[in-house]
C-alpha cells in the first residue's frame, strides 16, 4: 500500500511542475506511430501522376492509376484516415505547397539518426550509419519507463530490427517486438500470428512486412494496455529502395487503414477512449530532382530528403498559431510533444531537447 502511494506521490509531482494535475493527467496515454521515408509530397499530393503510371517503377500502372490518379482529392484517395479524420480533428503540418514546413535537423537524412532524433528530441552527430549500434542516448521511451505511472506501461512494436539497438534495449529494458526475430507467442493470437509470420516471404532480412507489426500492436494494446505504445512500420520506405512505386502507395494506404484500426480499437476501450494522443509522422523524406532519385535519401548525394511531417489528434490538440517567416519545425519536437501531452513537464527530460510544436492548446 505505502508503494502505491509513494507512486501516486511521484506522479503528482512530475505532473505539477507546470501547473495543477487533474484527474485526466493521471491516465493520460500515448499512441506514437512512425511510416519510414513516406515523402512529405505523397502525404500532400497524393501519388504522382506520372510515376505511378510508369511501367519502370509500377507493374500495375492502370490499377495505379485508378486507385491513385483518378481521384479528384489524390491525397484523400491515398490516406483517407489521415486527411479525413487526424487532420479534420487535429493537425497535419510540413505541406511545403502551402508555406507549412516539417524538417530533420540531422545532416544525415536517414533512419538511424532520424529516430534518434525523433525520440531523443536532439541530433548526434557521431550517428553516421544504421549499423551504428546500441544508442549511447537516453529516448523520452527509456525515460518514461523509469517514472512512476509509467514503468513498465511503455512498449514498441516495429518493423524494423534496427530499434533493438535504437531503443539500447539492453540499457532501458524496454519491451520491444520488432522485425522476424524472437515473435512472441504468449497468447493464442500472438502463437496465431507467430506462425504466419514464420511462413511468409522474407522481402527484407532486416525488416519485417508490416501486417505482422500491427497485428502484434493490435494484440498488445488489448492484452497489456501499455500507456505508451510506439508502432513503426516500415514497408513505405523499403519498397521505395526497391523502385517500386506501386507498392509504396499500397503500402502508405495500408499503413494508414492501419492507423484507423488501431485509433477505433483505443476509442472503443474505456482504458484509451478520450484520453489517447496520437502522434503520427516519419524520420526523414525522399530525394526530388531525377525521375528517379525518389527511390533514395540521405545528404549530400539526394537533395530535398530532410522534409518531413508531422500529424498530432486527441485531448487539447488545437491549430498552432501562425507565425510570419516561421522556420521549419523539427522531428525532434516529436519527443516534448509527446510528453506535453502526457501532462509530463519536457524539461524534466532533457531541457536541451527541442521543444514541443504549438499545438496543445495556448
Amino acid at each position: 500500500m505505502l508503494r502505491r502511494v509513494l507512486a501516486l506521490a511521484g506522479v503528482l509531482s512530475s505532473l505539477m511542475v507546470g501547473g495543477v494535475a487533474t484527474a485526466a493527467d493521471l491516465d493520460r496515454r500515448l499512441l506514437l506511430v512512425t511510416l519510414d521515408g513516406l515523402s512529405w509530397r505523397e502525404v500532400f499530393r497524393g501519388a504522382d501522376p506520372e510515376r505511378a503510371v510508369d511501367p519502370r517503377f509500377s507493374h500495375e500502372p492502370a490499377d495505379m492509376k485508378a486507385a491513385f490518379v483518378d481521384p479528384a482529392d489524390r491525397p484523400r484517395a491515398l490516406m483517407p484516415f489521415l486527411h479525413n479524420v487526424i487532420a479534420k480533428d487535429g493537425v497535419l503540418l510540413g505541406d511545403r505547397d502551402h508555406g507549412d514546413c516539417m524538417a530533420v535537423a540531422n545532416d544525415q537524412w536517414f533512419s538511424y539518426p532520424g529516430y534518434n532524433e525523433l525520440l531523443t528530441g536532439r541530433q548526434d552527430p557521431t550517428i553516421a550509419s544504421n549499423e551504428h549500434g546500441p544508442n549511447r542516448n537516453v529516448t523520452f521511451l527509456e525515460w518514461l519507463n523509469r517514472q512512476p505511472g509509467f514503468a513498465g506501461r511503455v512498449q514498441a512494436v516495429t518493423s524494423w530490427d534496427r530499434y533493438d539497438d535504437i531503443l539500447n534495449v539492453a540499457r532501458s529494458g524496454l519491451p520491444v517486438n520488432d522485425g522476424w526475430k524472437d515473435a512472441p507467442t504468449r497468447t493464442p493470437a500472438e502463437r496465431t500470428i507467430a506462425q504466419l509470420q514464420a511462413g511468409a516471404p522474407r522481402i527484407w532480412s532486416t525488416v519485417r512486412l508490416d501486417v505482422f507489426t500491427h497485428a502484434y500492436a493490435l494484440e498488445t494494446l488489448r492484452r497489456e494496455k501499455p500507456r505508451v505504445l510506439y508502432v513503426a512500420y516500415g514497408e513505405t520506405d523499403d519498397f521505395a529502395h526497391d523502385g517500386r512505386y506501386d507498392l509504396t502507395l499500397d503500402a502508405a494506404r495500408r499503413a494508414d487503414a492501419f492507423i484507423a484500426e488501431l485509433w477505433r480499437t483505443l476509442q472503443a476501450d474505456p482504458a484509451y477512449a478520450g484520453k489517447t494522443t496520437l502522434i503520427v509522422t516519419t524520420d526523414h523524406g525522399r530525394a526530388e530532382g531525377k525521375p528517379d532519385a525518389w527511390k533514395n535519401h540521405g545528404r549530400p548525394d539526394h537533395p530535398g530528403s530532410d522534409g518531413t511531417w508531422i500529424a498530432v489528434m486527441g485531448p487539447g490538440v488545437t491549430k498552432p498559431k501562425p507565425v510570419s517567416g516561421a522556420s521549419c519545425g523539427v522531428i525532434g519536437q516529436t519527443a516534448a510533444t509527446a510528453l506535453t501531452a502526457l501532462g509530463l513537464d519536457w524539461k524534466a527530460f532533457d531541457p536541451t531537447a527541442a521543444p514541443p510544436l504549438d499545438v496543445l492548446g495556448h
